[in-house]
């Protein structure tokens, strides 16, 4: 009796340690093991066929039938290059967060000029108010956010009215959703100034070609062209160093908001450039991505 006293105190020594390693992992492996009972997947998605080309998006809901706030999140690439499977770590902290994440691909400028991807993103929000039921998408909730081109296409389908006419390639669904704020990450707000001039690229001037109104189609799809009073709260998230997107695109439209009466708040990357930011200087952006959203009464939903 004793040595089996002793045997089963040598198993108790040796295996509870092992119990309690396995049941304590940290909390982003907890998180990560618990994302997939937490979430659907609708892969690929046609939200609008235009110009012979389905635009497509991903969404990812959460399970059960209660309506969840949701992000719609726009890829970069000059609106000439990228592609939404390219955006998966820019949505995981959204989805840690607990929002439906909706990832949008639209018409780059191969398939169609501008404004086409403008429009494409308008359409995205018409269908998305479209099918909110069937996602669990809580229209009142609605955040687009994006990186460079992508920054600009959150502004556009947050900013522009359906007055304009920019979607009716869609037309006859339900109206397109006011968003409830807009993330812009280095996007472009004067499109202009990146067709011609000294800031000019090259992908850039491929989206408008050699249209002979091209400046007046670059205005018609410019975030500032589109400052007023009643829009979205806005905050963009900009390097002071980018040469690509000059950081004086965020200031003009920071500045031009608050003068207009909209809440606004533009967050500095001292040194930062065009996106490929440290890590330290991504936990500074999500803190404060948080803390914008609560303000304006859109805490994180987990």
């Amino acid at each position: 009796m004793c040595a089996a006293i002793r045997l089963f105190s040598v198993f108790a020594v040796v295996l509870l340690p092992l119990a309690a390693a396995a049941q304590s992992i940290p909390p982003s492996a907890e998180w990560a093991a618990r994302v997939a009972t937490q979430y659907q997947t609708a892969p690929n998605v046609t939200y609008l066929t235009a110009s012979n080309f389905e635009s497509k998006l991903d969404i990812y809901y959460r399970s059960g039938s209660t309506p969840q706030p949701t992000v719609v999140f726009f890829h970069g690439g000059f609106w000439a290059a990228g592609a939404k499977e390219g955006s998966l770590t820019a949505i995981l902290p959204w989805m840690e967060m607990g929002w439906n994440v909706v990832n949008v691909e639209y018409r780059l400028a191969r398939v169609a000029p501008a404004p086409a991807a403008v429009e494409d993103g308008l359409c995205a929000l018409r269908f998305l108010a479209a099918q909110a039921k069937t996602y669990n998408i809580d229209l009142s909730r609605l955040v687009v956010t994006g990186q460079s081109a992508g920054g600009h296409l959150a502004l556009t389908s947050a900013m522009i009215p359906e007055s304009t006419g920019l979607a009716l390639q869609c037309a006859g669904g339900p109206p397109i959703p006011k968003v409830a704020a807009a993330i812009n990450w280095y996007g472009i707000t004067d499109v202009g100034d990146v067709i011609e001039g000294p800031n000019a690229a090259a992908a850039a001037q491929t989206w408008l070609g050699s249209l002979p109104n091209r400046m007046e189609i670059a205005k018609r799809v410019s975030p500032l062209t589109y400052v007023r009073a009643g829009l979205p709260p806005i905050l963009s998230i900009h390097g002071d160093a980018d040469k690509v997107v000059p950081y004086q695109h965020a200031v003009r439209l920071n500045d031009a908001l608050g003068k207009a009466g909209v809440q606004t708040q533009l967050l500095t990357i001292p040194g930062g450039g065009h996106g490929n930011f440290t890590a330290e200087e991504r936990i500074r952006i999500f803190t404060t991505i948080r803390a914008f959203l609560t303000k304006n009464g859109l805490p994180a939903a987990n």
